[in-house]
């Protein structure tokens, strides 16, 4: 397939210009595009993946991507998709988010391959130098302003009596379509991409073009991301999902693609991995003859945790899964068993109560809050449903010793399948 192809497979194109056209482009030579995002964060999160997943796609068939940072646009604030102005952000802010992002673009772009080397650029950079007069006269007087409040990101926000929009969010479309403008002059840029939700600044872009190069460019949206149940993608319990580890850790991230809903989880495999046509279609043919194996939701979650956090963190991430499925203990680090510690309920007990003879089995799983008292404690044991850091103990005399705490402080108990506490010492 050719990279037009491969989009439309993996239902990835929600909206094309001159699709015909930009087919043909793009089969017959290779094409310089960009997607730009704006630093309004210091770390990108789950649902800026699909377009700049997108820009990888396009250099793995051997086009040049272009990714933009917004050190400008980032100071205004696109209205696209919001109901509220933006908190307006300072240089230095932007400055220290597009650092933190870049090194996080890293893992998505190759930036050394020596034919088609990914980009990064500042908007800033171009717009610092450019006089409110000149931008005017020179970009302004391009645009009309009865197609601009006819674009839906302007409209639903001038609908909204309460909030309406303001002057400098009403410019952002003029600010991104001036990126297109110099990208298109000074890398020969041919094509936009970025959420639906862009269209209408990228349209934008695609007519300023045409009217100061009297050429051709192209826009192609990917769809935004909804769950199955019509709520907003990338959010877990904690809150958003982030590409930051000191935001959101390994094991959490791993967590929310595991946790994908089952009509999901083929979607997400074309959007968010790179494994093939015919693996994703045998991953899809297993998850509908059995789909409690979750082989398919295995394959999402390793794929996508590798791709931002590396194999070696990934494996950790999957092994201290595989703990709160009754996975054996043996040789765990304690940096992968500390990832599960707050997934589980935990209560302290001091070391003193555990003295030298240690504590009765059927105290501590009353103190852990796992069995109601010691008479539920001892049954629940006899029955063969207490494990001590998953390996079944049926003896209920059995006594509680500070060697049985993992690392000299974690005791991980389970009753039944799914029902774990975390006694820890202090």
């Amino acid at each position: 397939m050719n990279i037009f192809e491969e989009l439309e497979w993996r239902g990835l194109i929600a909206d094309c210009t001159d699709k015909g056209e930009l087919k043909l482009r793009l089969t017959e030579r290779s094409t310089t595009l960009y997607c730009g995002f704006d630093p309004t964060a210091d770390s990108l999160h789950v649902g800026n993946l699909v377009p700049l997943l997108a820009l990888r796609r396009f250099q793995l068939h051997g086009h040049h991507p272009i990714a933009v940072a917004g050190g400008a646009t980032g100071s205004i604030g696109d209205p696209s998709g919001k109901t509220d102005e933006r908190q307006l952000l300072s240089r230095e802010v932007l400055d220290r988010n597009i650092a933190a992002v870049k090194e996080q673009l890293r893992k998505l772009l190759d930036f050394e391959t020596p034919s088609n080397p990914a980009r990064l650029v500042d908007n800033a950079n171009w717009t610092a130098g450019v006089s409110y007069l000149d931008f005017l006269r020179d970009i302004g007087k391009h645009f009309s302003v009865n197609v601009m409040v006819a674009k839906e990101s302007v409209r639903a926000r001038m609908e909204d009596r309460e909030t309406g929009i303001s002057y400098t969010e009403f410019s952002y479309m003029l600010l991104q379509a001036f990126d297109f403008f110099v990208l298109c002059r000074d890398y020969g840029c041919e094509l936009q991409i970025g959420g639906s939700d862009q269209w209408g600044n990228i349209t934008a872009g695609i007519d300023l073009c045409r009217k100061k190069f009297h050429r051709q460019v192209f826009g192609v949206t990917v769809p935004l991301i909804t769950n199955a149940d019509g709520s907003k993608f990338g959010k877990s319990v904690a809150g958003a999902v982030w590409l930051d580890v000191k935001k959101t850790s390994v094991y959490r991230f791993y967590q929310f693609w595991i946790q994908t809903d089952d009509r999901d989880v083929i979607r997400f495999l074309k959007f968010f991995t790179f494994l093939s046509r015919p693996e994703i279609e045998s991953l899809e043919k297993q998850h509908l003859e059995k789909p409690e194996a979750r082989v398919a939701h295995k394959a999402l979650a390793k794929s996508v945790t590798e791709l931002i956090h590396g194999e070696a963190a990934t494996l950790e991430a999957i092994r201290a899964s595989e703990i709160l499925f009754g996975g054996g203990l043996e040789g765990i680090s304690e940096t992968t068993f500390s990832e599960i510690v707050g997934e589980v309920p935990s209560k302290e007990i001091a070391r003193t109560q555990l003295g030298e003879t240690g504590m009765p089995l059927l105290e501590v799983l009353v103190q852990s809050g796992l069995c109601s008292s010691k008479g539920q404690a001892r049954k629940d044991a006899e029955a063969g449903g207490i494990y001590l850091n998953n390996l079944r103990e049926v003896n209920f005399q059995r006594i509680v010793r500070a060697s049985d705490f993992l690392f000299g402080k974690h005791l991980l108990l389970r009753k039944g399948k799914r029902n774990y506490a975390l006694v820890t010492l202090h």
